[in-house]
């Protein structure tokens, strides 16, 4: 029930199938639902492949630092100083992604899983 005292009905699976199949401002609503699921596909692609990136670097950095040609903590101290600067820019687009929807999350967990 709402506040008013109404109960609240759930659609069927025609009024679903009716929605879907309309249109937003001529748009096909398919055709809207399917961007965020493709978008979320190459985020997730490029996600894993810039975590193997990562990998790579912190091997290659810790063996630099084991030969004496890197110092980690001087190298710390900058990356905290990346953090810091380009932090929160990334957090304010993670939540600007969120309202996309469950179809962008799907896609983004088959593309870093299928890439």
């Amino acid at each position: 029930m709402n506040h008013y005292g109404e109960k609240l009905a759930l659609p069927t699976i025609e009024e679903i199938i009716a929605l879907i199949s309309g249109s937003i401002h001529g748009v096909p609503t398919i055709v809207i639902m399917i961007i965020p699921f493709i978008v979320g596909l190459i985020i997730g692609f490029f996600i894993k492949k810039i975590l193997k990136l990562v990998i790579i670097g912190i091997i290659i950095a810790l063996i630099a630092s084991y030969f004496g040609y890197i110092n980690l903590t001087s190298t710390a101290m900058e990356l905290k100083n990346l953090i810091l600067t380009y932090g929160p820019e990334i957090f304010a687009l993670v939540l600007g992604v969120l309202p996309l929807g469950l179809g962008f999350f799907v896609g983004l967990i088959i593309g870093f899983l299928l890439s």
